[in-house]
């Protein structure tokens, strides 16, 4: 279902991390697994994911921080992020859309909520 798919991780536990990699590589997406922000931005070039799901809370960097930062980047602007929490307040997500991202989950999630996220995001983009 997702053959052919890049999807970017970035969450600080591993267990979210190794959850949604599970998750997407089970429907063949590619997964690439970032524990933090600074470690998404090193990484985003080099495999330019199709799909960013992003934790919020996160150490040095957090989630509002990193969407930003990638949405203000030219060659990424246009690529979904999908906010990660386990805060489903409507300050929350006001908050995660004025930083740009196109969607909020909620912690802890399916694997049916992961894909739908997904397929609701590259319907819009073809």
């Amino acid at each position: 279902m997702l053959a052919g798919i890049t999807v970017m991780v970035i969450d600080d536990s591993m267990t979210i991390r190794k959850s949604a990699e599970a998750f997407l590589q089970q429907e063949g997406a590619e997964v690439v697994l970032a524990n933090d922000g600074f470690d998404a931005l090193a990484k985003i070039n080099d495999h330019r994911p199709a799909v960013i799901f992003c934790d919020i809370m996160m150490p040095r960097l957090d989630g509002y921080q990193t969407c930003s930062l990638i949405k203000k980047n030219a060659k990424f602007s246009s690529t979904p992020v999908i906010m990660l929490s386990s805060r489903d307040g409507l300050f929350d997500r006001a908050r995660g859309h004025a930083a740009g991202s196109n969607e909020y989950l909620t912690k802890p999630f399916t694997k049916e909520s992961l894909l739908h996220a997904i397929n609701l995001q590259i319907r819009e983009r073809a």
